[in-house]
C-alpha cells in the first residue's frame, strides 16, 4: 500500500471512529446532565453530597476534554482493530464513571453520600484505569506527541494511582474533600496550560 493510500485510509477511518466515540461520550454527558437536572428538579428528594457533586464536575470536564483531546487521533496513519478497540474502551471507562456517579436508582441507599462511599472502590478503580489509559492514548498518537507530555505523565500517573488506591479504601471526609479539590484544580491547570490548543 502506498503512503498516499495509507493517508486516505486514515482519513476515511478517523471520522468513523470519532462518531462511535462520540456516541459513548454523549451517553456519559447525558447521564451526568440528567442527574444534575434531577437534582435541580427535585432538590429535596435526596441529600446532596459536595464530594459527589465535585466528582460529577470533574468527570464532566474529563468527557468534554476527552472529545477535544482525541482530535489528535488524526495523527495516526494506520488504524488497527486493536487501536480502535483501545480508544472505544477508554470512552467506555469514562462512561462507567458517569454511571457510578448517577445510578439508575439509589434504592437501598439513604442518599448520594452513602451510595458514593459504598461504591467508591469501583469509581476510583475506574478513575485509576482512565489515568493509565491516558498514557497509552498519548503514546499511540506518536513519539513526538508523547514526548511533549512524558515528563509530567511519569510524575502525575503514579501519584494519581496512589491517591485512587487510598480513596478506594478510606471513607475519611477530609481525604475525599482534599483529593477532589486537588484533582479539579490540577485538571483545569493541565487543560489550559498544555492542551488549550490542538496544535
Amino acid at each position: 500500500m502506498s503512503v498516499q493510500e495509507q493517508a486516505l485510509l486514515a482519513h476515511d477511518v478517523y471520522p468513523h471512529i470519532r462518531i462511535v466515540m462520540g456516541m459513548v461520550i454523549g451517553l456519559g454527558v447525558t447521564r451526568l446532565l440528567s442527574g444534575v437536572a434531577r437534582i435541580v428538579q427535585h432538590p429535596e428528594q435526596q441529600v446532596l453530597y459536595p464530594v459527589h457533586l465535585a466528582w460529577v464536575a470533574s468527570v464532566l470536564l474529563s468527557l468534554v476534554h476527552f472529545w477535544w483531546w482525541e482530535f489528535a487521533l488524526f495523527r495516526i496513519d494506520i488504524w488497527t482493530f486493536g487501536t480502535y478497540l483501545f480508544v472505544i474502551s477508554y470512552a467506555i471507562v469514562l462512561f462507567m464513571q458517569c454511571a457510578l456517579l448517577f445510578p439508575d436508582s439509589l434504592g437501598e441507599y439513604a442518599d448520594y453520600k452513602e451510595f458514593f462511599l459504598a461504591r467508591r472502590a469501583w469509581f476510583f478503580g475506574l478513575l485509576a484505569t482512565s489515568s493509565l489509559f491516558d498514557v497509552v492514548d498519548t503514546l499511540i498518537k506518536g513519539k513526538e506527541h508523547f514526548e511533549r507530555f512524558a515528563g509530567e505523565y511519569m510524575l502525575r500517573t503514579p501519584i494519581m494511582l496512589l491517591l485512587c488506591f487510598v480513596a478506594a479504601r478510606t471513607s475519611s471526609q477530609a481525604f475525599h474533600v482534599t483529593f477532589v479539590a486537588m484533582a479539579l484544580t490540577y485538571q483545569l491547570f493541565w487543560i489550559f496550560r498544555l492542551t488549550d490548543t490542538l496544535i
